[in-house]
């Protein structure tokens, strides 16, 4: 009989038997674990779509295929995927660090407060002046609420996932105030006055909505992976992630890192929403988020915390949520099938990393 204990035990008594060993999975085991739980997604929602009365082989063609069939299908999906991308990495660098920054909702809408603020002053202004300042404004602005969740978690040890997701609510109840109150259109609509076209970041292929964002958001993603991979600070990040006890014994200043990269987390999710400010919508409105924060956590989880996976994840997430548009008014299906899809990807993938922990050994 096969021995199937967990962890260190001992060896099996018979021999040509099989056992499970707590080691790392073979590199190519974990280079197959995301496609692994979206295979295992997509055939859970499978029921689902049957349920609905439609065939999913149709639905999946409507969901991942139909949408980059055409060039400005294509292009509107990389224009969805642009602040998810900021959004992930930002939440990539607080989890390396072991900080769980699940604030980037609030952080994202900060950026883009600064980013309307600023646009409508700098109106007059030389785009070469206005957009590096704008910017910049943003990813203070993203940094600055992310501070305090921050220094209560160094010094104090209050749990930052409570925090940084109570400060989300705080963040959109002021966004209203000022839309509903001194910042409210002159026509009456809750929104600012548009930005103008000059100050606002470049078109890449018009007549697309896509903008220089998602190059911006490229470099942001290289400099992460080299600063992670690379760079002494980025292994001190990851020990401090990995286990800050014997980071410290290391002589690592563990609050110090840890703070860093909470700053740095937040300051790349106010980018998220200078570049929308920027970009896409061209001013300030309530629903300048459709929770950009949240799926943030969703594709730096899909991505297994890495910088070049949190692209890919984020592209996919985006091609979901495009296609489900498509799906829903092709096939009569509800359009929160493509939610489902979503939350059962990441479920399955975290199911599937925990595995990675474990290897199959055959018994000698």
């Amino acid at each position: 009989m096969a021995d199937t204990t967990l962890g260190t035990a001992s060896p099996a008594r018979r021999s040509g038997g099989w056992r499970i060993e707590r080691l790392p999975s073979p590199v190519w085991v974990q280079v197959l674990i995301p496609f692994l739980a979206i295979g295992l997604a997509f055939l859970i929602t499978s029921i689902l779509v049957l349920m609905a009365q439609a065939n999913p082989l149709d639905a999946f063609y409507y969901l991942l295929i139909e949408p980059i069939s055409t060039r400005n299908g294509a292009l509107d999906v990389l224009v969805k995927a642009t602040p998810i991308l900021f959004t992930g990495l930002a939440v990539l660098v607080a989890f390396s660090g072991g900080y769980f920054n699940i604030g980037a909702e609030g952080q994202l809408l900060a950026g883009a407060i600064a980013a309307a603020g600023l646009g409508v002053t700098l109106q007059e202004s030389s785009p070469w002046l206005a957009i590096p300042i704008i910017l910049l404004a943003g990813f203070i602005a993203g940094a600055l609420w992310a501070l305090l969740p921050a220094l209560l978690r160094v010094y104090l040890r209050v749990d930052e996932v409570v925090t940084t997701l109570l400060l989300n609510s705080v963040m959109a109840l002021g966004l209203s105030g000022l839309l509903t109150g001194p910042w409210r259109d002159p026509s009456g609509w809750p929104r600012t006055p548009m930005i103008a076209e000059a100050i606002r970041l470049p078109r890449l292929a018009p007549p697309s909505r896509l903008r220089a964002g998602i190059l911006l958001g490229i470099a942001i993603l290289l400099i992460l992976w080299f600063v992670l991979r690379r760079t002494a600070f980025g292994v001190k990040l990851r020990a401090v992630g990995l286990e800050p006890r014997a980071a410290r014994f290391m002589g690592i200043n563990v609050p110090r890192t840890v703070l860093i990269a909470a700053l740095v987390s937040g300051g790349i999710a106010g980018l998220a929403g200078t570049t929308e400010i920027l970009g896409i919508q061209g001013r300030l409105i309530a629903e300048s988020s459709p929770g950009y924060g949240y799926t943030g956590v969703v594709v730096a989880m899909l991505a297994g915390l890495s910088a070049p996976g949190v692209l890919i994840a984020a592209c996919f997430i985006a091609l979901v949520e495009t296609g489900s548009l498509s799906l829903s008014q092709a096939l009569n299906v509800p359009q929160y099938l493509g939610d489902v899809v979503q939350a059962v990807t990441l479920i399955t993938m975290l199911a599937c990393l925990l595995l990675t922990n474990y290897r199959l050994r055959r018994q000698k």
